[in-house]
C-alpha cells in the first residue's frame, strides 16, 4: 500500500507525461503546487484552459497562433518566395529573434524517428509540397536538428524537395561563437570545416 494518496499519485502520473519530466521532477512540482493557495491554482487552471481555448493553429504555416492566418503570414513585409522549414512552433521565435530571416515558415509538426514510430504520412510533408507546388517558392531552407532524426527528415524532405527545381539549402553547422577546439566533438568540427566561409 502507497503511503502516497491516490489523487497525488495520478498527478504525479499526469505530470510525467510531459516532455522532460521524470517521476522525481514531476513529484517535485505536484508538492510545489499543494503548497500554493488555492487562487494560484485556480488561476493556473484558467490560464490552461483558455490557452486551450484561444490558441490554434495557423492555416499556412502550422504554427500556434490566436488568429488565422497568423501575424507572419499575414504580413506582406515578408519574402513571400522564401520558406522556412522547422519541426515544431516553438522554432520559430528562435529564428525570427535573429531578425535575420524575413521569410516564411512551414511547421512539420515533428521529425521522422522509426524509433518514435513518426513515419513520414504523422507529419505534414504532403501539405509542404502542395505549398511549394503551388507557391511559387525560390528557396527552402530546411531548419531542423542536426541530429539523427533531423538528418533523417532532412534526406527524406531533399529527395521529395530537389525535383521541383527549387533551391534548397539548410543551416549551416560548425563552432558557436566562443568555442574552444579542443573540446568540439569530430562532427561539429567536421561540419565547421565543410561548412568554411572565406574571409
Amino acid at each position: 500500500m502507497s503511503p502516497t494518496p491516490r489523487a497525488l499519485e495520478k498527478l504525479i502520473q499526469e505530470f510525467t507525461k510531459l516532455p522532460g519530466i521524470g517521476p522525481k521532477t514531476a513529484e517535485r512540482l505536484v508538492y510545489y503546487l499543494l503548497k500554493q493557495p488555492k487562487t494560484e491554482l485556480e488561476l493556473l487552471a484558467d490560464i490552461l484552459l483558455q490557452v486551450k481555448k484561444d490558441v490554434t493553429t495557423c492555416q499556412n504555416c502550422f504554427r500556434f497562433t490566436d488568429q488565422n492566418p497568423c501575424l507572419l503570414c499575414a504580413d506582406k513585409k515578408r519574402d513571400h518566395h522564401l520558406l522556412c522549414v522547422v519541426a515544431e512552433s516553438q522554432n520559430i521565435p528562435i529564428i525570427e529573434k535573429t531578425g535575420a530571416f524575413a521569410g516564411l515558415y512551414h511547421v512539420l509538426g515533428g521529425l521522422i524517428s522509426p524509433l518514435e514510430g513518426t513515419t513520414p504520412d504523422k507529419l505534414r510533408i504532403n501539405e509542404l509540397m502542395v505549398k511549394l507546388k503551388n507557391n511559387g517558392f525560390k528557396e527552402v531552407i530546411l531548419a531542423l536538428n542536426p541530429d539523427l532524426d533531423g538528418e533523417t527528415t532532412s534526406l527524406y524532405l531533399s529527395q521529395l524537395i530537389k525535383p521541383l527545381n527549387v533551391k534548397l539549402t539548410r543551416l549551416a553547422r560548425g563552432l558557436p561563437m566562443g568555442a574552444n577546439l579542443e573540446y568540439a566533438d569530430e562532427v561539429t568540427l567536421e561540419n565547421a570545416i565543410i561548412g568554411r566561409s572565406e574571409l
